[in-house]
């Protein structure tokens, strides 16, 4: 009961109230005014939810065994009870597990009260109505079910006779929950002749006994629960006596297993298992790198209900060569990264998508590129196990029927980092480098939290699965670089965020333990390149960003991974032309980074292409073109492939058209040429794209691991808190010892002082106790409009203000006098 639990809580020291509030962090948002409003939050159904949504399973049983021998007249039960019942089974557990799961659960006052008298919250049966499983007593439910269950000889025989089909469905129900739902009509007969609704069961060989549910109800074994005036809804239960019995082989409470189940996975090498993961972080890094840039390229509309388009999607998938899931993992991890945004697009009018906005890279995008890789990886695995999007979900359809989209308010879901954490949580305690099956990572979390776990197979696989694809497991088992990132973000969430980054390694920009384990098992970066005979560039390992920017400018890609393999052709050349290499820089760069000799074809290929470079020059005229060579320029002039573009002489060297630069520059370029833009000045136009970012964003990472659960104070915030609801409540126990017409209640009480009805009254009641130096109630009006009430000795009165020095707290307060309600003079 509320008033006894309050009572209790009242009774413990400051150190172990502040341990309730630790491990149930619900109880102090917000922070409770007393004791009894900390009691009544703590019996609480949601409260008390969450507490069981933590125990795992043999602790719930243990809860069960105690809620299934309450005394029927004060509902008490006791250790001892608790025990044997827990003990009564065929492989009863060591008492010294049953002893500890009763002390977790009155840790959390689950129970509370001595151990002779343990009393379990009301709030629990709410939560869960059916203990172990087990149905309600058959004298709640039918009274000639109660008196068959009064009868053991008369309830076993019967069971004996029932029909398998039958028994199959008692066993069914006995192992729990023991209600069960059988389509309308079923529990009724069939009008005489007619045939039977159900099919008919034949049992032994013999005549069909009809339906095997109405056999039961027929005979009293189960009974039809009632659902309003009616038994439409087709709803029976199993009487908890007769599911007793049923679980006579296994005991009251099931099977009791007080450790999580094994695994029967060998470890595997953990060498092994880190060169996996981290081979597959590259691959990360890599491909999340080459979707931005498609973004900055193209960037990928927003569609009016919000997230990119399926078509954009696969766009985006097929440039990359990976599959669309991958796509959207990869896609939804930058975005919480805050590497990728939306950019609005003013005047931009779009029938098909309808909002103006575009998702392309941020301006993180650009810091991110220059770190180094392991801190990459750790940013994106970071973003990953604390965003709120569930990317499983992205192609599927909604409530409405309508394609789940990428980036989408659709995919949200609060509860998946919670979910993320649990099944690494489960890949963290085992061995290092065991690979269990998910079927196993399921039992093992089954048996951790059921309550949670009732119903997610399939976010625990998708979970397992985005694992894997992002490196942080490698062979099935967790890594090594992945338990410190676990451990590091577990940790934070323990101490309650770092709101002042102080433990914020990343954020300061050293890396982390994660990212310095991830880095000695990645190959250093090279500064070195190999150039061979048929122009291909061989990167014997990741590049370091500078040399990254320099073969992204100078050749293509032709083949990624832990080597790359690089193409140097007059396309890439011209490209690293016009964004204002010349030609002496890229010999000089080829000359720097090369481990091989230059081959003399690549020579002669920059050379003649820097040769060729801007020995035709274009401008405005619509657009002009112009040369020093008179004979290139008459050979233009006469190409019958540009004479779509109207080219007229306007002098030995120079040609114009009507038609604008671009259009100029690709058709020359498409004929072969290799022209250079110029400005008004003569000087050449340097063409290195247009980078467009959209706005920075946050990442996800500077938020919580859990969104869902309460925040998590240190054990000195817990102590003030705790000192905050002791004052709370002897305020309170104060205001009930003050006179009713200070607590704004009815006036004159029998035999009490005679209370001041009036303010003149009041004030002289007041003077009288500055002159006499006594204690006075005073009731009084507060800031907020409230009527408050406190016992204190008067000091002085002036300026329309009481002075009065608090008894209770020794602290001095001021009153305003027009706020002044009453004022009765303390016995």
């Amino acid at each position: 009961m509320t008033t006894s639990l309050a009572d209790h809580l009242r009774s413990l020291p400051d150190e172990s109230l502040a341990a309730l509030l630790q491990l149930r962090p619900d109880l102090v948002v917000p922070v409770p005014a007393d004791v009894s409003a900390l009691a009544i939050r703590a019996q609480s159904r949601v409260s008390v939810a969450r507490a069981l949504d933590g125990l795992d399973h043999f602790t719930l049983q243990i809860l069960d065994a105690a809620r299934l021998t309450r005394n029927p007249d004060d509902g008490t039960t006791a250790t001892d009870t608790v025990l044997a019942m827990a003990t009564a089974g065929p492989q009863p557990p060591a008492p010294t597990a049953v002893r500890a799961a009763v002390g977790r659960l009155r840790a959390l006052f689950l129970l509370y009260g001595p151990e002779h008298a343990l009393q379990v919250v009301p709030a629990v049966d709410e939560v869960a109505p059916y203990p172990a499983g087990l149905g309600r007593p058959a004298a709640e439910l039918d009274p000639r079910t109660a008196a068959l269950c009064a009868d053991p000889a008369k309830l076993r025989r019967t069971l004996l006779a029932a029909p398998p089909s039958a028994r199959a469905i008692l066993d069914r129900l006995a192992a729990g929950p023991p209600v069960g739902s059988v389509p309308p009509g079923a529990l009724q007969a069939p009008p005489l002749g007619a045939e039977d609704p159900v099919l008919s069961d034949p049992t032994n060989g013999g005549a069909p006994a009809g339906s095997p549910v109405r056999w039961l109800v027929d005979n009293r074994l189960l009974i039809p629960v009632t659902t309003g005036s009616s038994t439409a809804a087709g709803t029976v239960e199993l009487p908890r006596e007769v599911g007793l019995l049923l679980r006579r082989d296994s005991g009251p409470l099931g099977p009791l297993r007080t450790s999580p189940p094994p695994v029967a996975a060998t470890p595997r090498e953990p060498k092994a298992v880190d060169s996996a993961g981290a081979g597959q972080t590259m691959e990360v890094v890599r491909h999340t790198e080459g979707l931005l840039e498609q973004l900055a390229d193209e960037p990928a509309p927003v569609l009016r209900s919000g997230g990119i388009g399926v078509r954009d999607l696969r766009r985006l998938a097929r440039t990359a060569g990976l599959d669309e899931p991958t796509t959207a993992l990869l896609l939804e991890v930058a975005y919480a990264a805050g590497l990728a945004g939306e950019l609005e697009m003013p005047g931009a009018t779009t029938s098909r998508y309808g909002a103006d906005q575009q998702v392309l890279p941020t301006g993180g995008y650009e810091v991110w590129r220059a770190a180094s890789l392991a801190q990459r990886w750790e940013q994106l695995a970071r973003a990953w196990l604390t965003m709120t999007r569930q990317v499983g979900l992205v192609g599927r359809r909604d409530d409405r029927d309508r394609p789940i989209t990428a980036l989408s308010a659709e995919a949200e879901r609060a509860g998946v980092p919670a979910t993320r954490r649990a099944v690494l949580g489960v890949l963290a305690d085992l061995e290092p480098a065991t690979a269990p099956t998910p079927e196993e990572v399921q039992d093992l979390l089954d048996w951790r939290a059921p309550r949670r776990s009732r119903g997610r197979d399939a976010a625990h696989r998708e979970v397992l699965a985005e694992a894997a694809q992002l490196g942080v497991t490698g062979l099935g088992a967790l890594t090594s670089y992945g338990r410190l990132l676990l451990g590091d973000l577990t940790s934070t969430d323990e101490r309650g965020g770092d709101p002042l980054g102080v433990h914020a390694d990343v954020e300061s920009g050293d890396p982390s333990g994660a990212a310095r384990a991830l880095d000695a098992l990645l190959p250093a970066p090279v500064d070195h390149f190999l150039v061979q005979a048929d122009l291909t560039v061989v990167v014997p390992g990741p590049p370091e960003p500078a040399l990254g920017v320099e073969l992204e400018a100078m050749t293509e890609l032709e083949s990624a991974g832990g080597a790359s393999v690089h193409r140097v052709t007059t396309a890439s050349v011209r490209r690293a032309l016009d964004s204002g290499y010349t030609a002496d820089d890229l010999h000089d760069v080829f000359r720097r980074r090369s481990r091989t000799p230059i081959p003399q074809g690549l020579t002669y290929l920059v050379d003649d292409v820097a040769r060729k470079h801007g020995g035709l020059r274009v401008g405005l005229a619509g657009a002009y073109l112009r040369s020093d060579d008179e004979t290139l320029i008459s050979e233009v002039l006469a190409d019958r492939r540009l004479e779509s573009l109207a080219l007229r002489r306007l002098a030995p060297t120079v040609l114009c058209t009507q038609y604008q630069v671009g259009r100029l520059l690709g058709a020359l370029r498409d004929a072969g040429y290799a022209p250079v833009q110029e400005d008004g000045t003569g000087s050449t136009v340097l063409t290195r794209p247009r980078i467009r970012r959209a706005p920075p964003r946050v990442s996800v990472t500077t938020r919580t691991l859990d969104p869902l659960a309460a925040p998590k104070l240190p054990m000195p915030r817990l102590l003030g808190v705790v000192e905050h609801i002791r004052r709370g409540d002897a305020a309170a126990r104060a205001a009930r010892r003050a006179p009713a017409v200070v607590r704004g209640g009815a006036a004159g009480l029998g035999g009490g002082p005679v209370p001041a009805h009036t303010h003149s009254e009041a004030l002289a009641v007041l003077q009288q106790a500055v002159r006499d130096k006594a204690l006075v109630w005073v009731g009084y009006v507060d800031a907020h409009g409230a009527t408050a009430s406190r016992l204190v000795k008067p000091v002085s009165i002036g300026a329309g203000y009481l002075r009065a020095e608090d008894e209770r707290t020794e602290m001095l307060h001021t009153f305003a006098l027009h706020r002044v309600t009453a004022a009765v003079l303390a016995d």
